[in-house]
């Protein structure tokens, strides 16, 4: 089974991975947030929707939250990362609960 081509930002210190995408511009269409060493997210303070992909060591998702709205919290256990996208991003990309994702910096994709 091939992998899905992810390009993603890298929140990797305690601070950004608090902050997530709280203040920034929207994501490019197709582009995601990597929480690395992360198992919860927030939308505290969002203006916006986002869908949460909860991803193994190995890269499969484990768990999807399509449109996670404003002052919501969403957890999973066994996660070691998670991906934050745009709203309706996870389904465009063909994302689903089994499947795997390869990430790549966003910036060697330019």
């Amino acid at each position: 089974m091939n992998a899905v081509l992810v390009p993603v930002r890298r929140a990797r210190t305690p601070w950004q991975r608090l902050r997530g995408l709280l203040g920034s511009a929207p994501l490019p269409p197709g582009q995601g947030l990597l929480l690395e060493h992360c198992r919860a997210v927030h939308t505290v303070g969002m203006r916006r929707a986002i869908d949460v992909v909860f991803v193994a060591g190995d890269g499969a998702v484990i768990e999807l939250r399509r449109g996670l709205g404003a002052g919501r919290f969403a957890v999973c256990r066994r996660a070691c990362a998670v991906l934050e996208l745009g709203a309706g991003d996870a389904w465009r990309l063909g994302l689903w609960p089994g499947c795997r994702i390869r990430f790549v910096d966003a910036e060697r994709v330019r």
